[in-house]
């Protein structure tokens, strides 16, 4: 054993070529919009697995301010740069992104590498696609080991894990969330020399996760099929196709067997009117903060002979709720009703998405597992279920049978294996996982790149599990995230008291 400068004890590295140590590090700054120079420890390059496949990838950095907070356990933000299930190495902080404000709260930052879709090597003359689904995942769980392995030697707290990603890094942040210490993953980790210990998270953030893959086609066109028309302009084919993909969903929503705050059954019948309280949330919220939102895109108001006029018509007095009729699993933070602001009473669904598609084109249908149905080009996700000669390939029975014109094709084995250990949804509830208690989830409200279904049944599956969930549809929001920083600190902050 060697004594560290800090006067910890750590192993050499030849006893364990995954211990951290504390010794190895440069001394850098950064500085904040509000120009405060924040100064760290850097600690990067960290391979967190010995089996090696693609060094270009499978390493971390680990960032320790100076400042470190000055509380019981200081929280660890594992921030991952995931985007379309690509590769992606492990960065710097960022003054612009959560990674940044961590650090100025005096909170340790973990930035991992992981291999994605596009990440290849050369081996024996030979090109070899590494970042093959489940493989992003499995070193996202592999640097969460890291840290729990060295908790003793790295500054913050291992048991405060919060993790945090966007679009494609939201459902990595979603998966890290729900599949803690699962065994499916327990081979692969092992032979990738991941250090043996736990995988599970304190909370995850999820900015508009782009998950729940193998249903995301067929919520994307149940929800938007009353675009089709003026709006959307698909195709005779793809109208078809629409058709058939939204004519699946109900079946799907049924089988998920969620329920609503009061406990009544979330089924396909009453789904949209559940849909349309979280919406009506974002929108109240908005006009409290002072948005102008005109009743052309589908929301009607209530109109307070004792305050400003509203932007549509005169309804009946608002009840004594908060003014939302949302479930009370919104931001903890929302202003209640205040009777001399717009009160919004109900919202045109079918005007308001297409509201939606007016602003952003939505995606032609199959929105993600589009290789071979109408068109041959691969999405990132058909890449990333693909093989590793660089082949890509359908990951869901619908599309596998329209590109082979056969009925009764389906997924062999190890495909659908590896479609269900990347859906978050199969783990939330199951008992085979250990599932973080936290979770904070935000899509935007004019945010077209996913149905507004995944996130609110993954929020709904957690809250219906027991877990402490955060979930809003921020006001005309895009795809995006790490925004409303305050929000998201004031909510880790709360988390960890």
């Amino acid at each position: 054993m060697i004594l560290g400068a800090a006067g910890s004890l750590y192993a050499a590295a030849d006893n364990d070529p995954l211990r951290f140590d504390p010794d190895n590090f440069t001394r850098q700054t950064i500085t904040m919009p509000d120009g405060q120079n924040i100064s760290f420890k850097a600690y990067e390059g960290i391979f967190y697995v010995t089996n090696i496949q693609d060094s270009t990838y499978q390493t971390l950095n680990i960032y320790v301010p100076d400042n470190l907070a000055q509380i019981p356990r200081v929280p660890i933000l594992m921030r991952t740069y995931v985007g379309g299930y690509a590769a992606s190495t492990a960065k710097s902080p960022s003054p612009a992104d959560a990674t940044g404000r961590a650090l100025k709260q005096g909170y340790v930052v973990c930035i991992p590498g992981s291999r994605g879709s596009n990440s290849t090597v050369s081996k024996d003359g030979k090109t070899i696609y590494t970042g093959i689904a489940p493989n992003g995942l499995l070193d996202l769980k592999a640097a969460v080991r890291y840290l729990r392995h060295n908790d003793d030697l790295i500054p913050g707290d291992a048991e405060l894990i919060f993790t945090d990603g966007t679009s494609a890094g939201g459902a990595m942040s979603s998966l890290l969330g729900a599949t803690g210490n699962c065994n499916d993953y327990a081979d692969d980790l092992r032979k990738m020399g991941a250090a043996d210990a736990r995988d599970d998270v304190f909370a995850a953030i999820c900015y508009c996760p782009i998950t729940d893959l193998n249903h995301a086609d067929m919520e994307y066109e149940w929800l938007y099929r009353c675009t089709d028309n003026g709006v959307r302009n698909l195709s005779p084919e793809q109208i078809k196709i629409s058709d058939e993909l939204a004519a699946l969903c109900p079946d799907y929503i049924n089988s998920l067997c969620l329920r609503t705050e009061d406990g009544t059954p979330l089924t396909a019948g009453n789904y949209i009117e559940y849909l349309k309280t979280f919406l009506i949330a974002s929108a109240h919220k908005a006009l409290q903060e002072g948005c102008e939102i005109p009743d052309s895109i589908g929301f009607t108001f209530y109109q307070d002979k004792f305050g400003p006029m509203g932007a549509g018509p005169v309804g009946q007095r608002p009840r004594t709720d908060d003014g939302r009729n949302a479930p009370s699993f919104g931001p903890g933070n929302m202003p209640r009703f205040n009777k001399t602001s717009d009160f919004v009473t109900g919202l045109d669904l079918d005007k308001y998405l297409s509201y939606v598609a007016s602003v952003t084109p939505l995606k032609t249908p199959p929105a993600f597992d589009q290789m071979g149905v109408i068109i041959n080009t691969p999405s990132p996700e058909n890449k990333v279920f693909g093989n590793e000669n660089g082949d890509p390939a359908n990951f869901t029975d619908f599309s596998l049978r329209h590109r082979l014109h056969d009925p009764d094709a389906s997924l062999d084995p190890e495909m659908a294996r590896r479609v269900a250990i990347m859906n978050p949804m199969n783990y939330i509830g199951s008992g085979h996982s250990d599932v973080a208690q936290n979770w904070y989830i935000r899509h935007g409200a004019k945010d077209r790149d996913t149905s507004f279904l995944v996130p609110v049944n993954l929020a709904t599956k957690l809250i219906n599990d027991g877990k402490n969930v955060d979930f809003f549809i921020p006001w005309n929001r895009p795809h995006s995230g790490d925004y409303n920083l305050d929000d998201l600190f004031a909510w880790i902050a709360a988390t960890i008291r």
